[in-house]
């Protein structure tokens, strides 16, 4: 791979055969290779998020990120579709279950594709990576520090989101969690139980905590971007990818 790659945006059949917007990053060449599923965080299908998906297709992945709130504000800008979605209470479950679905399908039908499909997701996009991988046919999932995976969202969240505590026995892939110690949702005691009910069910895990890391370290835009549990954690996630999806 000579680290070339084209990005474009694209459109797929989502949930219930909707037209989803979606942003598609590929290295070049026709070599077989893994694909990736990235899910945007809470402020919605921004810059920072196709950043993230170019780096992964630098890393030798077809990667796709599917805007989630394509239905709420269609052309708007990345801040006012969030604001929209966060005032109908955010993207429902089924719904973006049945878009990340499209996205993972889009994947294996392209002609580079390994068969092989990850998926990634940050802030509460973390939760719905551990939510399709209970769902859905996925090969490994990474948990960037999703809230109310366990726990109870406090009283006056804007959004209507309920745990996964129920759904956890269904995880079907290996899963990568990054959190920080700092971080209030989900905290150190919702991550806990977290690695509890998967171990009590056997499931194959691998957690990591940062000590001086809290929510969102991850991103290079805000004042709570962490750069030693950054790197580190680009470190775990492309090792882990590279054991499970192949680059």
């Amino acid at each position: 791979m000579n680290g070339s790659l084209t990005a474009t945006t694209i459109h797929f059949a989502g949930h219930e055969g909707d037209d989803v917007e979606a942003y598609l990053a590929r290295p070049e060449g026709d070599a077989r290779r893994g694909g990736v599923v990235v899910i945007h965080h809470m402020p919605g299908y921004d810059r920072s998020t196709k950043e993230i998906t170019r780096r992964f297709a630098e890393l030798g992945y077809d990667a796709i990120c599917p805007n989630l709130y394509t239905r709420e504000a269609p052309g708007a800008s990345p801040d006012d579709a969030a604001a929209v979605a966060r005032a109908n209470g955010g993207a429902p479950d089924a719904r973006v279950v049945g878009d990340l679905a499209g996205a993972a399908a889009h994947l294996r039908s392209l002609p580079t594709s390994n068969g092989k499909v990850g998926i990634i997701g940050y802030c509460s996009g973390g939760r719905q990576s551990v939510l399709a991988a209970c769902k859905l046919d996925l090969d490994a999932a990474v948990d960037c520090y999703g809230a109310f995976v366990t726990g109870t969202p406090p009283e006056g969240f804007p959004l209507r989101v309920t745990n996964l505590v129920d759904q956890l026995p269904e995880l079907g892939a290996p899963l990568l969690g990054l959190f920080g110690a700092e971080d209030k949702f989900p905290g150190p005691e919702q991550v806990g139980e977290l690695e509890q009910i998967l171990t009590a069910n056997g499931k194959d895990f691998e957690f990591h905590t940062y000590p001086e890391a809290g929510h969102g370290f991850f991103s290079t835009d805000r004042p709570a971007y962490n750069v030693p549990a950054a790197n580190d954690g680009w470190e775990r996630i492309t090792a882990f990818y590279a054991k499970h999806l192949g680059a």
